[in-house]
């Protein structure tokens, strides 16, 4: 479907009297195949990058039928959803640890390959005010409301992408209201979600301030990942969360793009093509900046991701993909004078060590 992202897998039934289907991918045919019947399946390798699919079928006379699916957010195979619990990867524990010692406030990191489950964290549990990293908390919410993604131009595909990709607090504000009337009974239904995904330590805390920029789960059995609270910082109250609940709920969702976890069991509500529209949606969030620094001069990796900041505390979590796989990433910092250009470069250079330790 046009603005989804996409596994590769492409479905659909052909018109009578077809005999051959094909898939094209910005004008290159990638699949082929007989018909043996009407409905067919194509597994295809799609890049990591926004394409055009093109499905067509021929019939014995060589007549052509097609239709063109464009702003597909393409994801490799091997980025495709599965169940792996996370354990330590000491080599990669080091590294962020001298990584974490490098910024001159407090940082809360987490990273994990999805595909492997090879996972480092750092002050982890440590809570931080959230900021606008729990518009991804909200827009989940919201459509667990809906039924099916939104359609292009519609009212809650304004909302989402404004709330999403331009972080908008006045789409954010929205999105509560339609949940619960009002940004504080909102605030709490999405605190509710977020308990029945295990997210024990975020707080939705209300609305936003304009003008500025199912049964409970266990979290995995993270073997040997140290998980606990090294350094609290000292931040008051408002909306809070920690890079493993940010790291969790992008899990979430990547595992409910397939009908996996727990987002994607029958009654939460979010549907498979629900999560692959928001993964497309965190597809076109400031792909440059914080995490996204890991892009610069790899035009094979996508980061999709949602950041937050207020002058005390900037954050980065999300999904950095490429052809060999994907890693769910959460840097949280928290600097009492300003966090400043500092985080970003943290997240990026914890993205950097990730990326290069799980590609080998």
């Amino acid at each position: 479907m046009a603005f989804q992202a996409s596994y590769g897998l492409v479905s659909g039934r052909a018109a009578p009297g077809a005999t051959r289907v094909l898939v094209r991918v910005d004008g290159r045919i990638v699949g082929k195949r007989r018909l043996a019947g009407r409905a067919f399946t194509l597994d295809v390798s799609l890049p990591p990058r926004e394409v055009t699919i093109r499905v067509e079928t021929v019939d014995a006379r060589g007549r052509r039928a097609g239709r063109t699916v464009r702003n597909v957010l393409g994801l490799p195979r091997a980025a495709r959803p599965r169940l792996r619990p996370p354990r330590l990867d000491e080599r990669l524990q080091r590294r962020v640890r001298r990584l974490s010692a490098s910024f001159p406030g407090t940082p809360g990191i987490y990273v994990e390959n999805l595909g492997t489950g090879q996972a480092a964290a750092w002050n982890a549990r440590a809570t931080f005010p959230a900021a606008s990293t729990l518009k991804l908390a909200i827009a989940v919410a919201y459509l667990t409301r809906s039924s099916g993604a939104p359609t292009a131009g519609s009212r809650s595909d304004r909302l989402l992408r404004g709330m999403l990709i331009g972080s908008d607090n006045a789409a954010a504000n929205s999105a509560l209201v339609s949940l619960g009337g009002s940004t504080s009974v909102g605030g709490s239904v999405v605190n509710t979600l977020m308990r029945s995904l295990g997210l024990e330590r975020t707080e939705m805390y209300g609305g936003y301030l304009i003008g500025t920029s199912l049964e409970p789960t266990r979290e995995p059995a993270a073997r040997g990942v140290p998980l606990g609270v090294v350094a609290q910082p000292a931040w008051g109250v408002g909306k809070a969360t920690t890079a493993l609940d940010l790291a969790q709920l992008h899990r979430a969702v990547w595992l409910a793009s397939a009908g996996l976890g727990p987002l994607g069991r029958p009654r939460a509500g979010l549907d498979a093509g629900e999560a692959r529209y928001l993964l497309s949606l965190l597809g076109h969030a400031q792909p440059r900046s914080k995490l996204g620094r890991v892009t610069h001069g790899r035009p094979g990796v996508v980061v999709l991701h949602k950041s937050g900041w207020i002058d005390a505390a900037r954050h980065d979590a999300g999904l950095v993909v490429w052809e060999g796989g994907v890693l769910v990433a959460a840097v949280m910092t928290h600097h009492s004078s300003g966090a400043g250009r500092r985080s970003d470069v943290l997240a990026g250079d914890v993205a950097e060590a990730a990326l290069r330790r799980f590609r080998g």
